[in-house]
């Protein structure tokens, strides 16, 4: 009896030590170092926790008025910032509003069946100096925007509805006169800008119908998307052409940021899902404005229609340390896409993608990128490469595995699929 019984404490310590061992592993960043104990967390923001809640009927603010009530909400902001911080509670109802900017201390709640609604009248978002397109100029505020700020939150199962529809048609008529028509030149806000914060979470809620970007996260720590459901049409009817929906949609653009978790999203835009960006142009890597992206975790997230799940560049300088991992794709034309551009110097490095499923048009694509692209000369150019790209246990049903181009301004090398390791003329 005691020989069995000491079998079997050394049978438990083996299979607690293999355990150990396999959380161990997954608590690892692709170039091995330790993931940070933040990233495991489960901790759900708890609105009641925050502080007074500003309700926003409370303060003057008419549901399903057609007016635009901008300057009323943006009130109810600063008065919560004033009084020492809390929550603007978007109640059951429709707010139409241009762009707001939250304080240091204010939150936005959106309760169920409560919408804020961008208005589709650019002149209702501000021009200031801002980041778009991997580069920091004047453009137009987005519809919520967040700047400087510690602990800011985006919580409830409400909707923030960009109101995007002529916003599109302008821009799919204006590339109809004009096909080199950019992004920039078509006037459109984006649905929510994060910069130069930390501690933020964005929660539970919908985020739909942008104008341009859905999300935009820029020089910013410690940032989740949680059970968020992110979504443009991908067809619009009123367009010129039935098939154009909502352009430039990409559901969270990650801008130069350290420290990002994208955990249970649902994502089906008309363009890339999650988009890693840091700077573009010759010499992008002198701009202190632009920077690397490190250390970002996409988990168990759900993608309908979108361009690529996980999209480095076209706007990238440096992105290390990136996982995707225990996702679904419904039909995705990529599941990862390496956006190389020759005019930029590019390093992708340590990427880890496991543990996806459901179907696509081509899983890895990497091609020059040579859209808008201004190629410089500089006689110390960087060699752009892409190195240590891993892919294991993928069960996706595609129609071309690997679609990859070499090209003399990149190098590719130790990328692996199931250990072993890929080549590629």
């Amino acid at each position: 009896m005691k020989q069995i019984i000491l079998a079997l404490m050394a049978l438990a310590m083996l299979t607690t030590t293999a355990s150990a061992k396999k959380k161990t592993v997954m608590q690892a960043w692709p170039d091995g170092t330790v993931m940070d104990a933040w990233f495991q967390q489960d901790g759900r923001i708890d609105v009641a926790t925050l502080g007074r809640q500003y309700v926003l009927t409370e303060y003057g603010v008419t549901a399903g008025s057609n007016e635009v009530q901008t300057q009323q909400i943006q009130a109810v902001i600063d008065r919560c910032a004033q009084e020492g911080g809390g929550v603007i509670v978007v109640p059951t109802g429709t707010f139409k509003s241009g762009a707001l900017f939250f304080r240091q201390g204010t939150h936005l709640h959106l309760a169920e069946g409560g919408t804020l609604l961008g208005s589709d009248r650019i002149i209702d978002f501000p021009i200031l100096m801002t980041r778009i397109e991997g580069e920091t100029c004047k453009y137009f505020a987005a519809l919520v925007n967040a700047d400087g700020l510690d602990g800011f939150t985006i919580t409830g199962k409400g909707t923030i509805d960009g109101n995007g529809l002529q916003y599109w048609q302008e821009f799919w008529i204006r590339r109809q006169w004009n096909p080199q028509c950019t992004n920039k030149d078509a006037q459109r806000p984006r649905l929510t800008y994060v910069s130069n914060s930390k501690n933020v979470t964005i929660q539970d809620v919908h985020l739909i119908n942008s104008p341009f970007w859905t999300n935009h996260v820029y020089k910013s720590d410690h940032v989740r998307y949680l059970n968020c459901y992110i979504y443009a049409p991908i067809h619009n009817i009123f367009a010129p052409e039935p098939k154009r929906g909502a352009p430039s949609s990409d559901a969270i653009d990650i801008d130069a940021c350290t420290d990002v978790v994208v955990r249970g999203c649902y994502m089906n835009v008309n363009d890339d899902a999650v988009v890693l960006k840091g700077g573009k142009g010759t010499w992008a890597d002198k701009d202190e404005t632009n920077g690397p992206c490190e250390r970002i975790l996409i988990e168990d997230c759900h993608y309908g229609i979108v361009h690529g799940c996980l999209t480095l560049g076209s706007e990238s300088l440096h992105d290390r340390n990136i996982i995707l991992r225990r996702c679904h794709a419904d039909l995705v034309n990529r599941v990862l896409w390496l956006k190389m551009r020759p005019d930029t110097p590019q390093h992708y490095e340590y990427v880890l993608v496991e543990d996806i499923t459901g179907q696509c048009e081509r899983f890895l694509f990497i091609h020059p990128w040579t859209q808008f692209f201004k190629p410089q000369q500089r006689d110390d150019m960087p060699m752009s490469r892409c190195n240590n790209i891993t892919m294991r246990r993928i069960q996706v049903e595609a129609k071309t595995k690997f679609d990859v181009k070499t090209s003399d301004k990149y190098v590719l090398e130790d990328f692996t699929l199931d250990g072993e390791v890929m080549t590629f003329e």
